[in-house]
């Protein structure tokens, strides 16, 4: 009779999650003034991945360097406020 090789995997050690950086606490409020209507779709697409999609409609989002780069792409259609 043939007898069933049953193959055996390894798994590979888990990888220790990399050391998430301490939330620096700075905040900044951002506040839609200006309509996307027109606008090129990145420009769209920036607005609602701010959270922001209505004219007057106000996010407060954690001061990083992505925010601040998804707010200067669309700087002319939002008013920025630096909070604590």
């Amino acid at each position: 009779m043939a007898e069933d090789k049953k193959t055996t995997t390894k798994k590979a050690p888990a990888k220790k999650a990399a050391p998430k950086k301490a939330a620096s606490g700075k905040t900044v409020t951002v506040t839609q003034t200006g309509s996307p209507i027109g606008r090129k779709e990145y420009q769209r697409s920036t607005l609602i991945g701010l959270g922001l999609n209505k004219i007057g409609r106000t996010k407060t989002l954690e001061d990083t360097p992505s925010i601040r780069g998804m707010i200067r792409k669309v700087n002319h259609l939002v008013k920025v406020e630096d909070a604590a």
